[in-house]
């Protein structure tokens, strides 16, 4: 095993902290082929393996490239394929995929990835320590087609169980649409693009893993047949996560629009209140803003109507801007424009 180091740097508390990623080479032997793991791979390594198993020099420059477009590559002696997966920690909202490449010959079998694979990390760790025998012999033990149907397959039912956690994250924005106190779009917006992410994801996903099911038959030898159903039930987990993936996109979308609507008719109700004030205090305004001119005005400055004492001009204009503020009032409510 090789190891070397590579540095991140992460702000926390507005203090840089360095933290070291490994670059690990693990070499697990099988009964019948050699499985090499290559994490955070460091170029000179996947060379030497390239010249080993004769790799072309342009399936090297993709497997490292940290984000290349999936493909399957077939040659004589082994096939190669980049397959894309959502990282099992990720949260909602983080629009990032971790790339796997995998070199796949009748003798060996090559994964180059980051390392943020758990599932794809565990496999790896069984093979090394002799805790889970009859699992690692299983591994191991039957050829290198039936070794990348379990690597699939773990990583598979590790979508199927993000687009699970897709569903529960669409019954708590359900709650939150039709709950006027609490702010959704944002998160309506993050959760589509999540979707949609893993569409992309898993649509070529399906395509891919039926293309490495034909080739690897080439290595599979007498088993091909349990291989073919093994590689079928991948399939049809793909299936269900599109299938999760689809009617959650048709609700979001259904959310997308009921929360449009709902804030469409709150900010309406608000609107429709102030205009309401606005439009009763009109009467006061234009009465307040002839008697605040500084000229002789009935029963303004000059005048010696005392009918009700000093305040008497005080409250001849309060009642006669209330009054046409009063029949404006019932004048709406009549039209129904103020419900109770």
């Amino acid at each position: 095993m090789r190891k070397g180091f590579i540095t991140n740097r992460l702000r926390s508390n507005k203090k840089s902290v360095d933290i070291p990623i490994e670059n690990k080479m693990e070499t697990m032997q099988g009964e019948k082929f050699v499985w090499i793991d290559l994490r955070n791979p460091d170029r000179n390594d996947v060379e030497k393996l390239a010249k080993k198993y004769n790799f072309n020099e342009l399936n090297i420059e993709d497997c490292m490239t940290k984000f290349e477009l999936p493909k399957l590559d077939s040659y004589d002696n082994h096939f190669f394929v980049i397959l894309h997966f959502p990282p099992l920690a990720q949260k909602i909202g983080k629009s990032k995929n971790s790339q796997l490449s995998i070199f796949v010959g009748k003798d060996f079998l090559v994964t180059v990835h980051q390392g943020d694979l758990k599932p794809l990390v565990e496999l790896v760790e069984i093979c090394k320590i002799d805790s889970d025998q009859q699992r690692k012999k299983r591994l191991l033990g039957e050829s290198s087609g039936s070794l990348l149907h379990e690597i699939l397959d773990v990583l598979v039912d590790d979508l199927l169980h993000t687009s699970r956690k897709i569903i529960a994250n669409l019954d708590d924005i359900e709650d939150r649409v039709f709950d006027e106190t609490k702010p959704v779009a944002r998160s309506i917006a993050l959760l589509r693009r999540e979707i949609n992410r893993l569409r992309r994801i898993a649509n070529p996903l399906k395509k891919f893993v039926l293309e490495i099911a034909r080739n690897v038959k080439r290595f599979s030898g007498s088993e091909e047949d349990e291989l073919t159903l093994y590689y079928d039930d991948v399939i049809d987990h793909i299936d269900k996560v599109i299938e999760t993936l689809e009617e959650s996109r048709e609700t979001m979308e259904i959310y997308k629009d009921t929360d449009f609507v709902l804030s469409n008719e709150k900010t309406n109700k608000v609107l429709a209140v102030l205009t309401i004030i606005f439009t009763l205090a009109i009467p006061a305004t234009v009465i307040g803003t002839f008697y605040g001119m500084n000229i002789n005005l009935p029963g303004g400055i000059g005048s010696n109507s005392m009918v009700l004492g000093p305040f008497t001009s005080f409250i001849v204009i309060i009642i006669a801007s209330a009054i046409p503020a009063i029949m404006m009032f019932a004048y709406f409510k009549k039209l129904g424009w103020i419900s109770s």
